[in-house]
């Protein structure tokens, strides 16, 4: 759970967002807010406009009406390449790594814009070239090592497990120095010990590094386990907000997921 909630601030806010696509309305007037080093859960059936919103607030959708600020900067109308830069980072549902590229070079592709780009310094090898260069590695490196990926530096990514794909696209996302992290179903795939490591890590992320988690997931019990509050949805509108005891015990929650006769 959040460690100080006297001392967290709002970091994400979201208000009465919708995106429509022609005449299908398929997000309605969603709000949310998400804390400093807090881990927030949407949920919902299938349909139900979760990956619209993570769209939306990463900057891949521009949302028909509402606004989403970070840190009390408005990012509704900003691109994703600029959301990311601000601090915002996200994984897919459908993995999105270089499969062609090693492990570690998907991670200093990553960080394009932290190191040194201009190319006269590139091509005389200038001293700041060489530190920038040396600093992105020493950042991989210490990303490889956190997710337990460093043997696997060299291989190319697309010949990992799924398990590990995912730990190398959390690593991709964490070495930008995220102050948000949306993870989008990070558990779709994986096995029992793997889903396990993953709340571990999701736990660790937030207490070591301080970064806020806005995640979708079907996997209920780990949603149960990780989420300090949670939003559900059903038929791109918002349920319920809650703590996860509150959401279980919720009659429409029940009624959304199990239905009523």
């Amino acid at each position: 759970m959040i460690a100080d909630q006297t001392v967290a601030r709002t970091l994400l806010q979201v208000d009465d967002l919708s995106m429509r696509f022609g005449g299908l309305l398929a997000v309605d007037g969603v709000s949310l807010s998400v804390m400093q080093r807090e881990v927030f859960a949407i949920i919902g059936p299938n349909g139900a406009g979760k990956t619209t919103v993570f769209n939306c607030i990463s900057g891949f959708y521009q949302p028909t009406a509402g606004d989403i600020s970070l840190d009390g900067a408005s990012i509704a109308r900003r691109p994703s390449h600029v959301v990311a830069q601000q601090g915002l980072v996200r994984t897919f549902q459908n993995i999105r790594l270089f499969k062609s590229m090693t492990v570690v070079e998907n991670l200093l592709v990553a960080q394009h814009h932290q190191v040194n780009t201009n190319l006269l310094w590139g091509l005389l090898k200038t001293g700041a070239y060489r530190r920038s260069e040396q600093q992105a590695l020493q950042r991989a490196a210490y990303w490889l090592d956190y997710l337990g990926l460093t043997e696997l530096a060299n291989r190319e990514a697309g010949t990992l497990s799924y398990g590990l794909q995912r730990r190398v696209e959390i690593a991709r996302c964490m070495i930008t120095k995220p102050r948000l992290l949306l993870l989008d179903e990070p558990a779709a795939g994986l096995n029992p010990q793997e889903k396990q490591a993953l709340s571990q890590l999701i736990d660790q992320l937030r207490r070591e590094h301080g970064v806020a988690v806005l995640l979708i997931e079907h996997d209920m019990s780990l949603i149960m386990g990780i989420s300090d509050r949670i939003l559900v949805m059903e038929h791109g509108k918002p349920i319920v907000t809650g703590t996860p005891a509150q959401v279980q015990s919720d009659e429409r929650v029940i009624k959304a997921y199990l239905g009523e006769q």
